[in-house]
């Protein structure tokens, strides 16, 4: 990489300025404990750059404070932090995950349901949620003296620049990535060493009906798109099913395992992208420990802020656009629900809206390809999701007007332009056959 930063050659890509102030000292777990004052609002990262030595001592340091609030997303690897009772923490989530969700059942925390594009601007000063520290992850410093965030980035990035206090865990297991992530020591106020493995998210076996669901899904993907694509088994099927097309490329809020094995099938190239060309896109690195070996010092591949991998300006540019996520349920519509699971005993979040708004906004706007893709039954099968209607109470995350494409085992419905009849009818059409006859 040369010494000509991201935002030299990215100006507009409307990220707050660097802040080079700061002392960059090099300090212990209970120097950086003492920088979190009582009451402060405290921004951690997530995914598979959450700083869990700096986790687990704010948990195991509870009682130096009587009221701390928790400002994170999704996480993957369960932490001390999250045990309840949760005093003195308050969550407010970004995103849930599994592993936070009993939180929000015990009412320890509050999901912000935002956008990802929106996440930097409410962690913002003067903001709902602007915070007082931030708590990143990086590596150690390479040859050019840079620090690189490394599997972190999107709104992280902006947050931290924004933010009074800096504090980042120094980890030889963090990648270096490049892009907006290459950070320069004068960026934190005070760096820990730390040595742990980094959360990682391993691809689930997929069966028969999410192999139906894949080969329909990825016949709608043309050769040379720009894919944008979501976490779970759904995504990475159809993403697998893409290994005999030629010339895509990758703009999206993550990279992941997927896309190594689409590189060395000859599938992703990044050759026919509009820009960034021969360049993998994404705000985030979600995987395994190959993945992560595999982004480390990548010339091709670039993590950039989420100004820039869900901005509306930039997605609108995207050529070829074709944006895959997975759904919890459709409903006759075409709006669609992708946090919120019900059941007899109630209904409970199992995610946030995340980058799907983001997303299907772009690929309407842009002339691109949305794909909502699910099975067509959940609760082994005894749960239709195809619905009549989303139930009362179940927010909407992708809105009617923005329905594009149904995917299920049993078909595609093209939804974007049709009557509400007919989208219904063809919605019927891929519903399991059992619950045809009720979707009325």
């Amino acid at each position: 990489m040369s010494d000509r930063s991201w935002e030299d050659t990215h100006y507009d890509a409307g990220i707050p300025a660097r802040n080079t102030t700061r002392a960059g000292a090099v300090g212990s777990v209970d120097d950086a404990l003492a920088l979190i004052g009582d009451g402060d609002r405290v921004h951690v990262a997530y995914s598979c750059a959450a700083p869990l030595t700096l986790m687990d001592a704010l948990a195991a340091n509870r009682d130096r404070w009587t009221a701390l609030e928790i400002v994170s997303g999704t996480q993957h690897e369960q932490s001390p932090l999250f045990d309840l009772p949760a005093e003195p923490f308050r969550f407010r989530l970004l995103q849930p995950s599994a592993v936070t969700s009993p939180l929000v059942s015990a009412g320890a925390a509050d999901v912000v349901a935002v956008p990802l594009s929106r996440f930097a601007a409410v962690c913002a000063p003067g903001a709902p949620l602007a915070c007082d520290v931030s708590i990143v992850q990086v590596s150690p410093p390479g040859p050019e003296g840079r620090f690189s965030l490394g599997t972190g980035g999107a709104d992280a990035i902006e947050i931290m620049r924004q933010t009074p206090v800096v504090v980042a865990e120094v980890n030889p297991r963090m990648p270096y990535t490049f892009g907006a992530t290459e950070v320069d020591r004068s960026e934190f106020d005070l760096l820990v060493e730390v040595e742990h493995e980094l959360p990682e998210v391993v691809r689930q076996d997929f069966g028969d009906v999410e192999e139906a669901v894949a080969h329909h899904a990825a016949s709608e993907v043309p050769d040379g798109a720009t894919l944008q694509f979501g976490i779970g088994r759904i995504p990475d099927a159809i993403m697998a099913k893409l290994a005999g097309h030629r010339d895509l490329g990758v703009h999206s809020g993550m990279i992941g395992d997927a896309c190594v094995d689409l590189v060395e099938a000859g599938a992703l190239t990044g050759s026919a992208k509009a820009f960034d060309v021969n360049k993998i896109v994404g705000g985030v690195v979600i995987g395994s420990r190959r993945c992560f070996d595999w982004v480390d010092r990548n010339p091709d591949v670039m993590i950039v802020p989420s100004a820039y991998s869900h901005g509306l300006g930039t997605l609108l540019r995207l050529s070829r656009f074709v944006a895959i996520n997975s759904v919890v349920e459709v409903a006759l519509d075409g709006s669609a629900n992708a946090t919120h699971i019900s059941s007899s005993s109630g209904t409970r979040v199992v995610s946030g809206p995340g980058g799907q708004p983001d997303f299907a906004t772009a690929a309407a706007a842009n002339g691109g390809i949305s794909i909502m893709a699910l099975t067509s039954t959940a609760a082994r099968g005894r749960v239709s999701r195809i619905v009549p209607s989303l139930a009362t109470g179940i927010p909407v995350t992708t809105p009617h007007w923005l329905a594009d494409r149904v995917v299920t085992e049993f078909g595609v419905a093209h939804l974007a332009g049709m009557a509400d009849t007919e989208r219904a009818r063809r919605l019927r059409a891929i519903a399991h056959p059992e619950f045809q006859s009720t979707l009325s």
